[in-house]
């Protein structure tokens, strides 16, 4: 089963750029609206906040469901497992829920990192691996490489940009999708489509947006300082777009709107 369809894990609380006070007020937020799955990251800088946060929050370890990822700069045998170290020391944990490479390697091949974080599984580092920013072939050539069960590949995934092709390899690969900048860092809020759908069904664009993601099998990460942010992008589990609003929704993917190209991350693989 997909661990980010489990319990409330499919609505995850993303914890960029937030640190310190911020981020603890956010995290102490969410846990009240009933967020349990939290997500980090080394290249962050957070994740000590988040451990702090966590601990002051007190939940019992099986209550919670924790993602981090390894920085591409730590992709060597010297520094991948002491790092993945680093991080647990960090976030005050034995292990993290799961564990993701953040982004493939940059002009090298998968293989040396995928089997880097299948040692980490291993050793009891994580409970569960996955990968970021992977492409459809890297999907398909990952599943060859390791024998772990990759439980994500998270990836850019909103309503704006058309992702049929990683869907396709999630299907053909068993690897799920989860998704970063969900409501395309505001971006969605300029096409009243997603407003008016809102209205059939008392619920607002940004509800509507995430729904339409999580109809599409794909998990959400969302983050906010705001409480009643916070509260509605979680509150988005009684109701169901309909196949004809799905596909209202589906037409605006060819907007082709795209946050993390090149020009903001020039290490991002060619994508699909």
């Amino acid at each position: 089963m997909n661990i980010y369809f489990q319990k409330t894990n499919q609505r995850t609380f993303g914890t960029y750029p937030l640190t310190g006070d911020e981020l603890r007020d956010a995290m102490k937020i969410a846990a009240e609206v009933g967020y349990r799955s939290f997500d980090t990251a080394q290249m962050y800088e957070n994740e000590k906040d988040t451990g702090d946060a966590l601990a002051e929050l007190g939940f019992d370890r099986d209550e919670i469901c924790v993602t981090t990822k390894v920085q591409p700069d730590n992709f060597t045998d010297e520094a991948f497992l002491p790092s993945v170290e680093e991080s647990l020391k960090k976030l005050q944990l034995d292990y993290v829920d799961v564990l993701l490479l953040h982004w493939p390697p940059i002009g090298e091949d998968i293989a040396p990192s995928l089997k880097l974080l299948e040692q980490a599984h291993s050793k009891g580092l994580a409970k569960n691996i996955g990968v970021s920013n992977y492409t459809a072939q890297m999907m398909r050539d990952a599943v060859k490489i390791i024998d772990t069960p990759l439980v994500t590949n998270q990836v850019e995934f909103h309503p704006l940009l058309n992702q049929d092709t990683l869907l396709a390899a999630a299907s053909e690969t068993g690897i799920p999708l989860s998704s970063y900048c969900s409501v395309a860092r505001g971006e969605v809020f300029k096409h009243s489509i997603f407003e008016e759908i809102g209205k059939t069904y008392g619920k607002t664009a940004g509800q509507v947006v995430l729904r339409w993601i999580l109809q599409k099998g794909v998990s959400i990460n969302t983050m906010s300082t705001k409480r009643a942010n916070i509260d509605a992008n979680f509150d988005v589990m009684d109701f169901t777009l309909s196949s004809s609003d799905m596909d209202r929704i589906d037409a605006k993917t060819h907007t082709d709107y795209r946050i993390v190209g090149e020009d903001l991350v020039p290490w991002a693989p060619k994508w699909d």
